[in-house]
């Protein structure tokens, strides 16, 4: 097995000592992943462009470029003797007023495909622009960007207490670091407190009715509503799809005389509820499970109770006039209705 040292183009640092097997390709993959930059062209010592793998012999040290001519690592040394003239390694960044100080290497190796990988992978490629003392200015939020800043140097995830984990997410968006915001992502689904199922009680409804202006839209979708009395009450135009009225316990809701002109109960559980002399006029009553309820004297004007359940329901008395009773789930008999 033959073993190579590769270094980046134009550099004699930080070299990869790497195994030669497959194809040119397959070493080209290697050499991108092991010096973080898309390795396109291998190269000699003396500049010499190896277009095949055979040609690669053990121990020999090679160059690898993006596509860039060969630059001559020794002309780096020379540039490198001056302190005036480094390239270092190490850079400091000015993020919205705060200033990071860490490694080139830092920034491009972790997610080489990031925005910050393509910004500080070669010097002054996007033409970053620095203040008076070199720092290079960035206009983010420093307080989003030091939690990215320490994923790239270790590779976790650590968030102090206080900041915004939606705030680092949208950042890590910014920069196109994709595991770590698909990290957050995950991070802010299971914080989110889980879904309460848990009854409404009278006490609770009441304070909320209490809390709603006579002119704004009440809505208790999906609510747990299991035997509440609302006799007398105005709910005209609410929301009350896909409510619970039963109670396991048996004790029946009890909405007599109650308002409920508009009223959007669409899919709703009231087996028994007592909805007698109630006003229904132009409500949604579609696909709700009314067994035994009470619609005796109810006024039903225009109600739609398609796909209702009205086995034993009482509704004698009750206005029927334009009500829709399509697609009934169980026969609806005359005796039930003098209307």
């Amino acid at each position: 097995m033959r073993r190579v040292t590769l270094f980046v183009n134009g550099t004699c640092k930080n070299g990869k000592v790497v195994a030669v097997y497959g194809t040119l390709s397959d070493l080209l993959s290697v050499a991108s992943n092991k010096l973080g930059i898309k390795a396109s062209c291998l190269y000699n010592g003396k500049g010499g462009l190896i277009d095949d793998i055979a040609l690669i012999r053990d121990d020999d040290v090679l160059y690898v470029s993006e596509g860039d001519p060969f630059i001559d690592p020794q002309n780096e040394a020379k540039v490198t003797s001056d302190p005036l003239a480094a390239h270092t390694d190490w850079l400091t960044l000015n993020i919205g007023g705060r200033l990071f100080t860490t490694t080139r290497s830092t920034l491009v190796s972790k997610e080489p495909e990031s925005m910050l990988a393509h910004m500080f992978r070669e010097k002054d490629v996007w033409g970053n622009k620095q203040d008076e003392h070199g720092a290079y200015l960035i206009d983010r939020s420093p307080e989003y960007f030091e939690p990215i800043l320490n994923y790239l140097r270790h590779g976790q995830l650590i968030i102090n207490e206080g900041i915004n984990i939606r705030g680092v997410l949208e950042e890590a968006r910014f920069f196109g670091i994709e595991q770590l915001a698909e990290q957050l992502e995950v991070a802010i689904k299971n914080s989110q407190p889980p879904e309460d199922h848990s009854p409404i009680s009278r006490k609770e409804f009441v304070r909320f009715l209490l809390a709603t202006p006579t002119k704004s839209e009440l809505r208790c979708q999906g609510a747990n509503l299991q035997g509440v009395k609302m006799l007398c009450s105005n709910a005209e135009g609410a929301s009350l799809k896909g409510c619970n009225f039963e109670d396991p316990s048996g004790l029946k809701a009890n909405l007599e005389g109650a308002n409920l002109k508009g009223v959007d109960m669409e899919g709703s559980q009231m087996t028994g509820i007592n909805l007698r002399v109630a006003t229904l006029k132009n409500a949604k009553l579609k696909n709700c499970n009314l067994r035994g309820a009470t619609l005796a004297g109810t006024d039903l004007e225009n109600c739609d109770l398609s796909g209702c359940d009205l086995q034993e329901a009482n509704l004698r008395g009750s206005n029927v006039k334009g009500a829709i009773f399509e697609e009934m789930l169980t026969p609806l008999h005359m005796s039930q209705s003098v209307r």
